[in-house]
């Protein structure tokens, strides 16, 4: 990226074109310590609207619980359009698992606990949306939205519009570097949230962020196979797997079209 600066006047002039194209009053986002919702988050308050920044802890690591209120500290004081709202789910997603009925797959089960985490998150944001006429602006960047598609469908992938998705990963670092987002968030390893343990992005993915940009570079411009070290082409197989696997959450919800004889 060779303009951060210009990067984040054209988001936020686009921003705000899209907020008053749309009648809407301003902007809700999620925080969660990580650094796509710091940058979003920040984003949309340079906007000037009035800005909701939510943090909705479902047993949350307390070092991903710290760096959200630090974000949130930070935010509020810098921009007098923002407010903030801390809104514990842990009790409500207890609540679910107690009436949710016995399984024998308990890979399956926590992966869509996992995923339900995100969709209540969703509803949450919603909810404040709906209540103040306001867009829920999304976190997903790049590399999330179109590479891998590593997001919850209807659930972090739920939103009205996307500010940072045209941005790689390395990018979002790089503006957050430009706006002054609190170091504890940019030296953070990126981590979705979801599970109880805490890991990490890249140990799920099974490759840091910039090893999946390049990769995703690479697929686009037809890299030879034969010019890659052993590394390299492990690295493109875990991305195009995790692509294929991941595709109907990147592509238009197919619709059953009726012929017109019937």
């Amino acid at each position: 990226m060779k303009n951060p600066e210009k990067v984040v006047e054209h988001i936020v002039e686009w921003l705000n074109s899209y907020a008053l194209e749309s009648n809407m009053n301003g902007f809700v986002v999620g925080v969660s310590g990580g650094i796509d919702s710091a940058v979003t988050s920040t984003l949309c308050a340079l906007s000037g609207r009035p800005v909701i920044a939510l943090e909705m802890p479902i047993h949350q690591g307390s070092n991903q619980v710290n760096r959200a209120k630090e974000h949130l500290e930070w935010l509020t004081a810098k921009f007098a359009n923002v407010h903030s709202n801390t809104i514990q789910l842990t009790g409500l997603f207890e609540a679910f698992k107690e009436v949710l009925p016995p399984t024998e797959n308990e890979q399956k089960h926590h992966l869509s606990l996992a995923n339900t985490r995100a969709r209540f998150r969703m509803a949450t944001l919603y909810y404040f949306a709906a209540l103040n006429r306001y867009l829920v602006a999304g976190t997903g960047n790049k590399v999330e939205d179109f590479g891998v598609g590593f997001y919850t469908k209807y659930g972090d992938g739920g939103v009205d519009l996307s500010p940072i998705a045209d941005l790689l990963k390395t990018e979002v670092f790089a503006v957050g570097a430009h706006l002054g987002i609190v170091e504890s968030i940019q030296s953070a390893s990126p981590t979705d949230g979801l599970w109880d343990d805490g890991r990490t992005d890249e140990e799920q993915l099974g490759a840091s962020y910039p090893e999946m940009e390049w990769a995703m570079d690479a697929e686009a411009n037809q890299l030879p196979v034969s010019s890659m070290s052993d590394r390299q082409k492990e690295i493109l197989e875990i991305y195009q797997v995790h692509h294929q696997t991941n595709k109907h959450k990147m592509e238009a919800i197919p619709v059953c079209s009726i012929p017109k004889n019937l």
